[in-house]
């Protein structure tokens, strides 16, 4: 994920052009604890994601993944879910699978800064808040009141695409998740595209499927689908690239070997056929994601102040133009996938990079003594 991370690799973004929706009316808070934080959600929304659900949003699932997989069980690798990618950016960005975060970080820091809040709740309740804002997104849990991050977490904590996938599951294990959350977790992809596996200056932003807009299932059925070719204007073959099925897509090494191992087939399947299920594992993964290194009894649960996200906007995945049920290389040995789903007529068209989003007001912003 440029050094390609494994979960939440990239950028996402609105196409040009697209008019921003509008805002639905926000819960208020009950608990007088999360008044604070009502106002910090509004400011996310306006100042950082700017109302819609676009490259700020993904790139914030990257860091909160990248941030909190900093954590063990059995060893010393980081304080989990606390901060740390930003209070010690000076190191932590500088490890190969950081690399583009320091993007959203430039957002973060003074954003966090200015209003006052650990950079660790800055993550992961501003991830909470931009998904909120996504077609499809399950209501994520909002818990706050980490402390500052104490100390930098080491390099190789994070997965990338290249690695095997034993290695891989001996990581997440080690910081408490088991293959099939892992596959919960990459329901991110859903909205993500690539910056720095390919390091062609046309594939920045190249989705991973064809509704890079949306929390939704097609990522997990378009990398069920035999592959033709790398994204054109790219570089490809690339260290953990893989082959794509579609023009324009792009297709992370890893992401195809998942949905291929008997370990994970079983799970990625189930999640290309049931978007419901997708977004609820996905919520069930990054709360104990997002609560690694805490202790929960000291924080504040905010939840009820996360809006209801948009409903998905296809209640299931389909084939899109150019491809059909032939082209499913089946893994899961226990359920085929079924010949129900439809088909986009006509042929297949190039998928449009993703867009950049700017942060206006992030100049503005006081940063700490």
């Amino acid at each position: 994920m440029i050094a390609a991370p494994l979960v939440a690799l990239a950028l996402a973004g609105i196409a040009a052009g697209t008019p921003a929706p509008a805002v639905p009316t926000q819960p208020s808070a009950t608990n007088p604890q999360c008044n604070f934080w009502q106002g910090v959600r509004d400011r996310f929304i306006n100042e950082i994601f700017l109302g819609v659900c676009a490259q700020d949003v993904h790139s914030m699932v990257r860091i909160s993944f990248h941030d909190a997989i900093g954590f063990s069980l059995h060893s010393e690798k980081g304080g989990g879910a606390d901060g740390s990618m930003i209070k010690f950016q000076d190191i932590e960005l500088k490890f190969p699978a950081n690399e583009g975060v320091d993007f959203i970080v430039s957002f973060l820091q003074p954003f966090a800064d200015d209003v006052g809040i650990s950079y660790g709740d800055a993550i992961m309740f501003g991830t909470a808040v931009g998904l909120s804002l996504c077609p499809g997104a399950p209501r994520l849990p909002a818990f706050v009141g980490r402390p500052d991050a104490t100390r930098a977490a080491p390099d190789k904590t994070v997965p990338e695409p290249q690695d095997d996938l034993t290695t891989i599951f001996a990581r997440m294990a080690d910081a408490g998740f088991s293959p099939t959350e892992l596959v919960h977790l990459l329901a991110s992809h859903s909205m993500a595209s690539q910056a720095g596996v390919d390091p062609s200056p046309d594939l920045l932003g190249a989705p991973f499927d064809s509704t890079p807009f949306d929390f939704d299932s097609q990522v997990f059925l378009e990398v069920m689908l035999r592959a033709n070719s790398f994204p054109a204007g790219g570089s490809g073959p690339n260290i953990g690239e893989d082959q794509s099925p579609l023009p324009g897509e792009f297709r992370l090494l890893s992401d195809r070997l998942f949905a291929r191992d008997s370990r994970t087939s079983c799970a990625w399947q189930e999640n290309a056929l049931n978007q419901t299920a997708m977004a609820t594992n996905f919520a069930a993964a990054f709360k104990k994601l997002s609560l690694l290194g805490q202790d929960v009894t000291k924080l504040t649960d905010c939840s009820e102040l996360i809006g209801t996200p948009p409903p998905a906007k296809n209640a299931q995945a389909f084939f899109p133009a150019g491809t059909n049920h032939d082209l499913i290389e089946q893994a899961c040995a226990t359920q085929l996938f079924p010949t129900t789903l439809s088909t986009v007529a006509g042929r297949a068209t190039p998928i449009p990079v993703v867009q950049l989003q700017d942060c206006p007001t992030c100049p503005t912003f006081k940063r700490r003594a």
